[in-house]
């Protein structure tokens, strides 16, 4: 374990431009240099890197980084491998210290899951190489099924010994306490006993999407009814079914540059076609595939093929993970394997050039896959062909994009036999009614007195019109963030927000006659306050947090910053970043353009820095106006409800006017009002 201070010692030495320099030509351009992306294809420069901030930003693909950023992306390795790199060359001496059972203790209990994650991986594969139980049982099981040596050690299979305490008595031998064994999920305690999860299983390391053990999926091997043939890991702080994809790690380089990615079922279907030659495959982990998973995958290719073995029922109950594929606005092909056959068995029958052959020829889109599937059992019974016609429309209704939408009807009216003005009129009414269903789950209808109510509180308002933010709430949290990034220890006058709300008090007042000198040039006090504290204040003030992973994840090392009270230095803040946060900081503080030097021809361009204040609270109003619809909406729902059962809602009511003078306040501040 590289020590904190080795670590800041190569930090410090890193010069961004030589790092770099080394890989990617690189051309003066300003204050900074310019070159051609070694990360994506791209003809016109647009990897710039800032020697003055220690980064790199490609404005094409968005990679985003330091040094050792660059080296992990480029040389795709792990973050002390990088170190160790850059170590060696700028001649700094690596100290290194192993982690004692104190440190352990001090380390964040995420950390702590990711280190016993790390050293359970360690003591499996060690047992499957080094002991004689685990070569005997685990290692020959693999090597049976055609995996080479140098494929087991590429995806660290190991084997757990067939023992009720094995991990955990040497885990805690290790300094690992018991407590994080459990919530791992690698060690079960009950009222009577405690035991290892996994007991007599060949091991598959299941790995976050940079590389780190975050679970396991483990094969019994022994005839056994009363356990189950595969054991996976709960969930965890670190581990989500979900959200992680078997195989992701070692597949994302060759998703990107094949533009493809192969999705198939099981762990030995990835293994095996990673040994062909194939490593643009993941794996659902076991589970149905989800939103989530999709998403993974979609930041590196649009295209998914999905690999089918040749068992018709499974197809069948699989096929609701096409339907989730287009809803995300991705093409998907499917591929099915002969009868009998799953990727795993196929590729280890063929060679890697007839297997990819294979998967080139035999990929077909949705429609002709479901079409061909499902067609064979409604031969001649116009019902059950009626009901294929509206199954296929349903999966092409839910495609987001309207020209993709027209081409798949166009299909499914050639090779269905059907009008396609007939089929053009069927998803229609299909997406009409779903919208309508939405429409209906968001806002139920009232009952008359109580809706009465609610349109006379809004009358009472008409003259000035409530302009809805049609944004997520996501753009508002990376306006926050790249505030926070740029400007949390500036100082700025804190406005009166309660200006705006006396203003819609008053509206309706007759104005006051000043008659007293005194009063009239009465002012307020001024009261100053730091960007990062005054954002914090009303974040936990209004309880918002923040529905972007990445963007919530940089907040809470702010709030850290601000608890501590430790002043914010945006290079030491960006280098202490995970290597998952701090590509997206150094996004948000890299400007694609700079501004020429107009102060030199006596033009004087406002920077962001010159307006601080409109800039910081605009950015928390708009936020704070997406918060007050959401709530606006909930106070209309339980108002209904409550209606419904004849309870009382005058208090709800008038909680629904403030939020109504909240709004329109919140207009005034962003300027997003209109006057009737």
């Amino acid at each position: 374990m590289i020590t904190p201070e080795t670590k800041e010692r190569i930090l410090e030495a890193c010069r961004i431009e030589e790092v770099v320099g080394d890989f990617v030509s690189l051309k003066k351009r300003g204050a900074n240099l310019l070159g051609v992306c070694p990360f994506h294809n791209e003809r016109t420069p647009s990897f710039t890197v800032s020697p003055a901030k220690g980064f790199f930003k490609c404005f094409g693909c968005g990679k985003a980084g330091d040094s050792v950023t660059f080296m992990m992306e480029h040389e795709h390795l792990s973050f002390p491998e990088a170190l160790r790199y850059l170590a060696g060359k700028y001649n700094i001496t690596i100290e290194e210290e192993a982690p004692s059972a104190e440190m352990m203790e001090a380390q964040s209990q995420r950390e702590s899951l990711f280190a016993v994650m790390d050293f359970a991986k360690n003591y499996y594969v060690d047992y499957l190489w080094n002991n004689d139980e685990g070569i005997a049982i685990g290692l020959s099981y693999f090597r049976e099924r055609g995996f080479t040596d140098e494929i087991i050690r590429k995806f660290e299979l190991g084997f757990s010994p067939d023992k009720w305490d094995g991990l955990t008595s040497s885990a805690t031998s290790a300094g690992y306490k018991e407590e994080i064994l459990e919530k791992a999920g690698l060690l079960i305690v009950n009222e009577q006993k405690k035991y290892d999860r996994f007991r007599g299983r060949v091991m598959f390391p299941v790995a976050s999407l940079t590389g780190r053990t975050i679970a396991f999926g483990a094969r019994i091997l022994k005839t056994d009814p009363k356990s189950p043939k595969y054991l996976n890991s709960p969930e965890t702080e670190i581990y989500f079914k979900s959200k992680s994809l078997y195989g992701i790690s070692h597949a994302k380089k060759s998703i990107v540059e094949k533009d493809v990615c192969y999705l198939v079922e099981g762990y030995t279907d990835v293994i095996s076609l990673h040994q062909a030659g194939i490593e643009n495959v993941v794996a659902s982990s076991g589970t149905s595939l989800t939103a989530e998973q999709i998403r993974l995958i979609g930041r590196y290719t649009k295209n998914i093929t999905v690999l089918y073995d040749g068992d018709a029922a499974g197809i069948k109950a699989s096929l609701r993970g096409i339907n989730l594929i287009l809803e995300e606005g991705m093409n998907v092909r499917v591929v099915l394997f002969p009868d009998g056959e799953d990727p795993d068995s196929y590729s280890r029958k063929v060679s890697t050039v007839e297997l990819l052959d294979y998967l080139t020829v035999s990929a077909v889109d949705f429609i002709s896959f479901k079409t061909k599937l499902l067609l064979s059992e409604t031969a001649g019974d116009p019902i059950k062909k009626a009901g294929l016609v509206r199954d296929i429309v349903e999966t092409i209704a839910v495609v987001p994009d309207a020209i993709t939408r027209a081409a798949y009807l166009r299909q499914a009216s050639t090779l269905m036999e059907m009008s396609e003005a007939v089929l053009i009129a069927e998803m229609n009414k299909i997406i009409r009614a779903r919208n309508n269903r939405q429409s209906e789950e968001q806002q139920a209808p009232m009952p008359d007195h109580a809706g009465e109510m609610l349109d006379n509180i809004e009358k009472e308002y008409e003259e000035e019109q409530l302009i809805n933010d049609e944004h997520s709430t996501e753009v508002h949290e990376e306006e926050i963030i790249r505030i926070l990034l740029n400007y949390a220890e500036e100082i700025f006058e804190l406005p009166d927000w309660n200006k705006y709300l006396e203003e819609e008090q008053d509206k309706n007042k007759p104005k006051k006659k000043i008659t007293d000198k005194k009063e009239e040039e009465e002012k307020p006090e001024l009261v100053y306050i730091k960007v990062k504290d005054f954002i914090f204040d009303i974040l936990k003030t209004d309880g918002i947090n923040f529905s972007n992973e990445g963007y919530a994840g940089l907040l809470a090392e702010f709030a850290n910053l601000v608890e501590n009270e430790t002043e914010y230095n945006s290079q030491t803040f960006i280098n202490n970043l995970s290597p998952e946060l701090k590509p997206l900081a150094i996004s948000l503080v890299t400007p694609k353009y700079e501004l020429a030097d107009w102060k030199s021809k006596g033009i004087f361009v406002r920077l962001d820095k010159d307006r601080i204040d409109k800039t910081v609270v605009d950015a928390m109003a708009y936020i704070q106006k997406k918060m007050a619809n959401k709530k606006a909406m909930e106070f209309q729902n339980e108002i209904k409800e409550r209606a419904e059962v004849g309870a009382d809602i005058d208090e709800l009511l008038m909680h629904y006017q403030e939020l109504i003078k909240l709004k329109i306040a919140l207009n005034r501040i962003t300027n997003t009002v209109i006057n009737k």
